[in-house]
């Protein structure tokens, strides 16, 4: 009985997810799901995640100085942080997989992925600016 409410929460939680345009916090994510089924706790939504994530259904977002994120799109890509409103959007350019060789080259290290997240001001604060 436990596997199918894991897997109606955890679909529950994918659904969410897939709302969100930014990369939500677990406290985000908490919130929506709440709205829909307030006896879902914080620490089951939290496990869902990191299971989700765990299993490349989700990807985490690790910033520097931030708490967690967590992404639709599992595929290797990179981000942008607004440094005024804090939101994080998915960067649309080319992975640069010769990174992981130069780095590997030059330090002989084993590399299997990078993150790059470029920060500054999002449109909408910019335009709030003016």
């Amino acid at each position: 009985m436990n596997i199918n409410r894991n897997t109606i929460q955890r679909q529950m939680i994918l659904d969410i997810l897939k709302k969100f345009n930014t990369h939500p916090t677990v406290e985000e994510v908490y919130a929506e799901v709440h709205k829909i089924h307030p006896t879902i706790g914080k620490t089951t939504v939290y496990r869902n995640l990191h299971y989700l994530a765990e299993n490349n259904k989700i990807r985490e977002v690790m910033l520097p100085n931030d708490l967690a994120r967590y992404d639709k799109r599992i595929e290797q890509h990179y981000h942008f942080k607004c440094k005024t409103c804090g939101d994080i959007f998915d960067i649309d350019i080319e992975y640069l997989e010769k990174i992981n060789e130069t780095v590997q080259e030059k330090y002989g290290l084993q590399i299997e992925e990078h993150d790059i997240i470029f920060k500054g001001i999002c449109p909408k604060c910019k335009n709030n600016k003016n």
